[in-house]
């Protein structure tokens, strides 16, 4: 009777689970349908518009891992052609130092005999002799000099090989990573196609004219200042010239650029060497604030010094943006400021 009467109970219960779970469903079905119904219709395309900008964003820091990475690339491959000439040089002076220890072996051996001392001169490996005080005792003075040079020059040309060889290792390592970044810049900027591709095509249209924030986020007016220098002054004229010029990413110009690519070509006109990354471009000069900005400074925004631009008056920059997007004017305060740097 017990078990009967629980039993009895137990399939109540499960039926009251079920009609207030049912009742449950039905309610957050009508809640979220009536939260459907009453979305804002740009919500959509404004995600798909933050995630596109949100995968430039990570595409351009990967753009500039990938700068960093050929140029130290283009450094090392520097490094090993003077290794190689080091070398070259080296041995060219073995063998003439050899030589000459030679032709005095030669010398001996015509008069009736090669000195052991001299023998152990012209071995491969010097400095075992050079261990060997005795040894060393039989050497004239002259001889004794042209070991210790010869053995220095070994030594030199063996540090250089050893040089050369790290550089080529690092040289392989610098492709790989570049290799490595290029794939995610390519990644990130075929999936940032692809939602953009799901606009409509006024959403589309307007994104694209966009600044990359999409507003100005509210730095004061800036006094149109003379340029800080000729240089500067120089610089922003080529930077004007590449106005309407495409983003490239991986690109210093001519045709196009990417953001530090195009202060790199604009102040190389100016005659002024700039470093390839908007990271490094940071430390190109002497920082300023903001407020005191002038015509030619470069403007670095994110704490990550991702992206640069050059100020060029007027509370203007000029920068390259984003791919689909050519070399333009936005606002200062486009995005926020990190530095400022005077070249």
């Amino acid at each position: 009777m017990v078990s009967h009467r629980r039993s009895t109970q137990s399939g109540l219960n499960l039926s009251v689970r079920a009609t207030v779970l049912s009742a449950a469903a039905a309610t957050a079905a009508a809640t979220l349908g009536a939260a459907t119904a009453n979305a804002d219709p740009q919500d959509a395309p404004r995600t798909a518009k933050e995630r596109v900008d949100r995968l430039y964003t990570e595409a351009e820091q990967a753009t500039q891992k990938y700068d960093r990475a050929g140029e130290n690339a283009d450094r090392l491959r520097g490094e090993i052609g003077r290794a190689q000439d080091r070398a070259a040089r080296g041995q060219e002076q073995v063998n003439r130092m050899r030589a000459v220890l030679g032709s005095v072996a030669s010398a001996q051996y015509r008069s009736g005999g090669i000195d052991p001392s001299l023998a152990l001169l012209l071995s491969s490996d010097p400095d075992t002799y050079l261990d060997r005080a005795a040894v060393l005792e039989r050497l004239t003075d002259l001889q004794t000099a042209e070991l210790h040079e010869l053995q220095q020059v070994q030594r030199g040309l063996a540090q250089t090989r050893t040089e050369a060889a790290r550089a080529l290792a690092e040289l392989e390592r610098s492709r790989a990573d570049a290799t490595r970044h290029k794939r995610t810049v390519q990644r990130k900027l075929a999936e940032a196609r692809r939602l953009l591709d799901t606009l409509p095509g006024a959403d589309r249209a307007r994104f694209e004219r966009a600044s990359r924030s999409g507003r100005d986020v509210g730095y004061p007016a800036l006094a149109d200042l003379r340029a800080g220098s000729g240089r500067a002054a120089a610089a922003v004229m080529a930077v004007q010239q590449a106005l309407g010029r495409p983003y490239i990413w991986g690109a210093n110009g001519p045709a196009g650029f990417d953001c530090s690519g195009l202060m790199q070509w604009a102040y190389a006109r100016a005659g002024v060497s700039l470093p390839r990354t908007s990271q490094a471009q940071r430390y190109a000069g002497h920082m300023v604030p903001l407020s005191e900005a002038r015509p030619g400074d470069l403007v670095v925004y994110r704490a990550d010094a991702s992206h640069v631009a050059m100020y060029v008056g007027n509370g203007q920059v000029i920068h390259a943006p984003y791919p689909g997007a050519a070399v333009r004017y936005d606002p200062v305060g486009m995005m926020p400021v990190s530095s400022v740097t005077r070249v």
